[in-house]
């Protein structure tokens, strides 16, 4: 980028507040030029994705939110034909931002991909063109560009599957997608590496390669300092809503601020990540107890799946055994089927062949509601599992189920549990809060914290790592720990291969619908 070359998106956050709350951000400055790459970094709860969403409009259009200070749109690579600006100033004389304006030029894949795709379309083409569409693009050339986005990505063979039954990693390839096929001026993307399998993470790469190569400014936020984020251009380090550091990657990465941050330095699929763990405790698990006479906890036997219209199994006769105390992690490419693995587990899927067992019992006939008396499972999603009003009243609601054979908790010895597992996730002081106003680490956590309330026998985790920052990493890796020294299987599914070695007695890889050494 030249040096005299005029930024494509220019933004001063003077203050920015959720429904006339306190400040969100304070005197965040951004000028993103031509071809440039910039990170915004912090810890889980700094502002880093309210930031992404007041660049990309969605956080200041319509609604009581307030902004103070201006978002200014400059020309870039498709503005031909358009204003040379479209501008925002959040003053109260001020229009509101034309959110549909400013997102044919804007472009935003959130930390939940799922929240920028239509849920409407039946094939993953249809959701790619859905935007050319509403431009009224001629079909050829809508044709196309559809097909270009999706092999960029790997989609190409996806193209008439319906995006329901994409894996968590595949939805995020087609959340990018969407994002780059309109061939905006600014690309924003929120922990973008998040849930990408080896292959996945290397075609994040190349697309972000060639938008900047298209003339695009790509912002990418997140609690770590990833590969991508370290071959950035410009890097800022939000602390409490306000920028507490800034520079080149490497100055960034080198200040006092960035050491008591709480963001991670490297992510945790990386070799030599060195993450905080519980006091005293190694790398690896503690040694696996003897299995006892009652056998594995948890089982599947030559289990066999496929999803419907796929052509293929996912599961083909697999076998995996968990026993007591035991951590089993499964690796393998985005659809290789390791979440599909997790839910049989649950009783949350049903086996075309083969039986599943839990406490050596075939729960073929058990409802998934019972099953879930010994099973606790943390969704890949953690959203798909928070309903309650309060964090406490989410942690306290499956202990007010009442499950055969077992004794509900009184009320006070309930609230008392409820608390105590919301402090073993750190979240203690957001006991009153809204789920949903918390920001993703502390969401994940709080899923995690309502199934181990329950003290479940077998604990499935999809993808636990995925948002987490330093502090939140280290109470997983804790909370993994703790359950399996109480004789709990603990089953995870996680791209974050060196992670899981350090942390799991076994590491099985999907291959062909079979489980594998690692």
């Amino acid at each position: 980028m030249s040096a005299a070359a005029p930024p494509v998106l220019s933004a001063h956050v003077e203050r920015f507040a959720y429904d006339a709350g306190p400040p969100v951000l304070e005197d965040v400055r951004l000028a993103l030029g031509p071809g440039s790459l910039t990170a915004v970094l912090g810890a889980s709860g700094s502002g880093t994705s309210t930031l992404a969403k007041v660049l990309a409009g969605w956080a200041v259009a319509g609604g009581q939110n307030t902004l103070v200070g201006s978002l200014e749109l400059g020309r870039g690579p498709g503005s031909e034909g358009r204003a040379a600006r479209l501008a925002f100033r959040g003053l109260p004389e001020d229009p509101r931002l034309r959110l549909g304006a400013w997102g044919q030029h804007v472009a935003y894949v959130p930390q939940r991909p799922g929240d920028l795709l239509t849920g409407a379309s039946a094939s993953v083409g249809e959701e790619i063109a859905f935007a050319l569409e509403q431009r009224g693009m001629p079909r050829a050339a809508m044709h196309e560009r559809t097909a270009r986005a999706a092999h960029s990505l790997g989609l190409g063979d996806l193209l008439g599957r319906n995006p329901s039954q994409l894996s968590g990693g595949e939805q995020r390839r087609l959340a990018l997608a969407c994002a780059i096929v309109g061939e905006p001026a600014v690309l924003i993307l929120d922990d973008p590496t998040a849930s990408l399998d080896a292959a996945g993470a290397e075609a994040l790469w190349r697309l972000i390669a060639a938008e900047r190569a298209r003339g695009a400014a790509v912002v990418i936020v997140g609690a770590c300092a990833d590969r991508i984020a370290r071959r950035a251009d410009h890097c800022i380090l939000l602390d409490a809503g306000s920028a507490v550091a800034a520079g080149r990657p490497a100055e960034v990465l080198a200040s006092a601020a960035f050491a008591h941050s709480g963001v991670l330095a490297r992510d945790p699929g990386e070799e030599g990540l060195a993450t905080p763990g519980p006091a005293g405790r190694g790398a690896h698990p503690g040694p696996l107890p003897r299995s006892g006479a009652g056998g594995p906890l948890a089982a599947l036997e030559r289990v066999c799946f496929a999803y419907p219209g796929s052509g293929r199994r996912v599961l083909d006769a697999a076998d995996l055994a968990v026993a007591p105390g035991e951590v089993v992690a499964l690796t393998g490419p985005n659809g290789a089927g390791k979440s599909t693995a997790l839910r049989h587990l649950a009783g949350l899927l049903r086996p075309q062949g083969g039986r599943v067992r839990v406490a050596g019992t075939d729960i073929a006939r058990t409802p998934a509601g019972r099953v879930a008396d010994h099973v606790g499972t943390l969704f890949q999603e953690p959203r798909d599992q928070l309903f309650e009003r309060t964090a406490l009243r989410e942690v306290s609601f499956g202990l007010r189920l009442r499950a055969p054979g077992r004794r509900r908790p009184e009320p006070e010895a309930a609230r008392a549990r409820a608390l105590e597992a919301l402090e073993a996730e750190g979240l203690a002081a957001l006991a009153e809060a809204h789920p949903y106003d918390l920001p993703a680490a502390a969401q994940r956590l709080l899923a995690l914290a309502t199934v181990l309330v329950r003290r479940p026998g077998v604990l499935l985790l999809d993808e636990p790592t995925v948002g987490l920052d330093g502090s939140s990493l280290a109470c997983l890796e804790a909370v993994v720990a703790r359950a399996a020294e109480a004789g709990a299987g603990v089953v995870l599914s996680t791209h974050a291969l060196p992670w899981a070695r350090r942390h799991a007695h076994r590491v099985l890889a999907l291959e062909g619908g079979r489980f594998v050494p690692s």
